[in-house]
């Protein structure tokens, strides 16, 4: 199976800037994959994906959905995709039910079954008008919108936003069995666990470029236990640092928690000088690693 969504070079500068919000991208997102789109608020995350649906037009590059090109082949591309956009803005006097049974009648007919089944797993309240249900309802609504056509790309900007943490279980489910279908995911979101969870790779982007790209995988490579340890008096954090093994990444009194150093062995030979009450270790959150990368890009 093939690139279902591919860019080379895809540039944005909006008018009166000079600085690029979207700076020569290129990536590709395969059939059956679900690529994660990861960057803080600001980072150019919305911009690609309005740029990929030609909401807004390239100042450079290009971007294929399908192998057809994204801004000449706009109509054709989004007969085919499910799109989800970050701040969900749905016609607030009708009901979910008239939204879907509209929808279905522009894309000539849906599977029925599937659609039920949709609103059965996230509990959706489609009887009541949109405009009158709780932002986590309307996420809902949202959700179903972009899959009931049973898409074969899934463009989703931020999809959990709302989402309670039962439902944001139901969404993986389904991107799980969108994938088992064949069905590429394109999915942008601040939130490293949710990657982590989800996500076959990931791409970083920071001011517009991208930083880094790999499988989850590669990322959690270099993850490193915490230790959280309670000492029997109180101790500094340079006398924790002085062999270099540890680093200090809170202290308050006798309480620390610390994250490894080069090897585990020399972390506990070190913690072996002291006199301990209780430690209990941690795997390291792909969260801090990557606000760890990201910062020292920012720094660089």
């Amino acid at each position: 199976m093939g690139a279902l969504l591919e860019t080379h070079g895809l540039t944005k500068i909006y008018s009166g800037t000079k600085l690029p919000a979207l700076d020569g991208l290129s990536l590709k997102v395969d059939a059956g994959e679900v690529y994660g789109f990861l960057g803080a608020n600001g980072a150019g995350k919305s911009t690609t994906i309005r740029t990929l649906l030609n909401f807004i037009q390239p100042s450079g590059g290009s971007a294929s959905i399908f192998g057809l090109d994204s801004v000449k082949d706009t109509v054709k591309i989004h007969r085919q995709i499910g799109y989800l956009s970050g701040d969900v803005a749905l016609y607030p006097k009708v009901t979910g039910a008239q939204l879907f049974e509209y929808l279905a009648k522009l894309q000539g007919g849906i599977d029925k079954t599937h659609l039920s089944n949709l609103i059965d797993r996230f509990e959706a309240q489609i009887a009541k008008p949109i405009g009158t249900l709780s932002k986590g309802n309307r996420q809902k609504i949202g959700l179903i919108q972009a899959l009931m056509h049973q898409p074969k790309l899934l463009i989703l900007d931020e999809p959990t936003s709302g989402l309670d943490p039962l439902m944001q279980e139901r969404f993986y489910e389904v991107i799980r069995d969108a994938k088992k279908a064949g069905a590429a995911v394109f999915l942008s979101s601040h939130s490293l666990p949710e990657a982590q969870h989800m996500c076959d790779r990931v791409g970083i982007i920071r001011a517009g470029k991208l930083l880094r790209e790999a499988t989850v995988a590669e990322l959690t490579a270099d993850v490193k236990p915490l230790f959280a340890v309670v000492f029997k008096k109180d101790i500094t954090k340079a006398a924790l640092e002085k062999q270099q093994t540890l680093e200090v990444l809170s202290l308050h009194g006798s309480s620390a928690r610390l994250r490894t150093v080069g090897s585990i062995q020399a972390a506990l030979k070190t913690l072996a000088t002291f006199d301990i009450l209780s430690m209990t270790v941690e795997d390291d959150q792909l969260e801090d690693q990557f606000m760890t990368y990201y910062e020292s890009e920012t720094a660089s």
